[in-house]
């Protein structure tokens, strides 16, 4: 599967929910990356019954996939969530999909749509995924490229590793897949 195909939601409506009627369950599996407007979603909520200036007008996500963490999506409306992930790339861009959900193993949604609101489709310049490398990775990347000019026969008496978790102190965090780096 596509990376920019996993994020899917299910639409549902608060007023089919409370009345138990036949949308009660929501919309079929939406994949967000197949629409280009939210006026697209609301035709095809259309098609599939929803009153969107009835009993349908107040909607919420229902469920998800494709984004890996926990927010009570219940008060997120899905047109501001289209639309920040819309403004933020990630619909169109496998990399910033994936540095997204790095962000989100470490950081909290929030603070991830904070700064999607601040900086657009740039909020990822200062950050910085380095995939498959641990701390010992990371470590003797960094020592590599500075300037310590240090006789290859003492390389193996050098702990990466130690140097890795220091450097990356105060600007990296492991995440499931490598490091991720946010200055």
């Amino acid at each position: 599967m596509n990376t920019l195909d996993e994020i899917k939601i299910v639409i549902g409506s608060w007023g089919s929910y409370n009345e138990c009627n036949e949308r009660a369950l929501g919309s079929k599996w939406l994949t967000l990356a197949g629409y280009s407007s939210w006026e697209e979603i609301e035709e095809e909520l259309k098609k599939e019954g929803f009153e969107l200036n009835g009993i349908d007008e107040e909607l919420f996500i229902q469920d998800i996939e494709g984004i890996d963490v926990y927010n009570n999506w219940d008060y997120e409306h899905p047109k501001y969530l289209f639309e920040i992930l819309q403004e933020s790339g990630v619909l169109e861009d496998a990399y910033k999909y994936e540095v997204m959900q790095a962000y989100l193993e470490i950081r909290s949604f929030d603070e991830w749509k904070e700064l999607v609101n601040s900086r657009g489709n740039h909020w990822d310049d200062d950050i910085t995924i380095w995939k498959g490398y641990d701390w010992a990775d990371y470590g003797k990347e960094y020592f590599e490229n500075c300037c310590y000019n240090i006789p290859e026969s003492l390389i193996d008496f050098i702990d990466f590793e130690a140097y890795g978790k220091y450097i990356g102190d105060y600007n990296a965090e492991e995440y499931e897949n490598g490091i991720i780096e946010i200055r």
